[in-house]
């Protein structure tokens, strides 16, 4: 709670440089003082030409993920509450998750140790067995940044997630496998009747985080570390979004009132998004968030 509030409810009086000409040489003071601009950094962004660009780029990483990173952590979570040595099952989701804890800077670090069309280790092996005549573009190429973009993410915070669901497999009653085994249900059918249904209410909160969260990457998250750390100049046209571009075009150039407006604009999209999911499920599960 100390977090949320120091961090997170505090620094939201902030929110109305949004909507001023604000200039960071004016102090917090200017916060309050600097001159009224209305809507016009929201029509600045609206009418930049990059605009269909960066919100191009913005959903198609953020639907990717969530279309390929939602499932993982479920399947995932399923096959380790399969196994039966305990030892090979701790060993798996202890080296699942613990990506988890390594930063962006060093994921990208590695990306490049092994993608790299120079010196990487994919494109050496390639070449030495002879299946391509020269190194893969990986990196740099347009085309391969979104797929990058989503398999580094689901490599990073895949394992992690799987620890939910696990606790969720944890509270399903094990008399009623033991009582699927007894009536001759095999292991696929007590996966469909009993575990899936035992699932589904940790399922459907985070699915509505995960939808509330999309623009910022959702259950993986990670998309302005991903496009700053792996973008470049020869792959921007598929790396380049919004968060990137308020940092650049807004931080980076001291427009404090531009950035702002900029994720200001994404955070109520993301409050639209998660009361809109919530809602849905609630009226086609019964079961939500709030």
């Amino acid at each position: 709670m100390a977090y949320l509030i120091v961090f997170s409810y505090i620094p939201m009086f902030g929110i109305i440089i949004a909507f001023k000409d604000y200039r960071i040489s004016s102090g917090i003071e200017g916060i309050f003082t600097s001159p009224w601009s209305g809507l016009s950094h929201f029509r600045e962004l609206i009418d930049d030409y990059n605009f269909p660009m960066l919100v191009r780029n913005t959903l198609a990483i953020s639907i990717l993920k969530i279309i390929f990173s939602y499932p993982i952590p479920i399947l995932f979570a399923i096959l380790l509450s399969e196994v039966r040595n305990v030892f090979f099952k701790r060993f798996v989701q202890t080296a699942s998750y613990l990506p988890h804890f390594i930063s962006w800077v060093v994921v990208t670090g590695i990306a490049y140790a092994f993608l790299s069309s120079g010196y990487g280790i994919l494109n050496d092996l390639l070449l030495n067995l002879h299946l391509i005549a020269k190194p893969l573009d990986i990196l740099t190429n347009p085309d391969s940044f979104w797929g990058l973009a989503v398999s580094t993410a689901i490599w990073k915070e895949a394992g992690w997630w799987t620890i939910i669901f696990l606790a969720a497999l944890a509270g399903i009653d094990p008399s009623l496998y033991e009582a699927a085994e007894i009536d001759g249900a095999g292991r696929l059918k007590r996966i469909l009747y009993i575990t899936l249904p035992g699932l589904k209410s940790a399922s459907i909160v985070v699915l509505i985080l995960t939808i509330g969260s999309m623009l910022g990457g959702g259950l993986v998250g990670s998309n302005f570390e991903q496009a700053m750390l792996l973008g470049n100049s020869l792959n921007s046209d598929k790396s380049q979004i919004i968060q990137t571009y308020a940092f650049s075009i807004g931080l980076a150039q001291g427009r404090f009132s531009f950035a702002t407006a900029i994720d200001l604009m994404q955070s109520v999209i993301s409050v639209i998004l998660i009361f809109g999911s919530n809602a849905v499920a609630k009226r086609l599960s019964g079961t939500g968030l709030f």
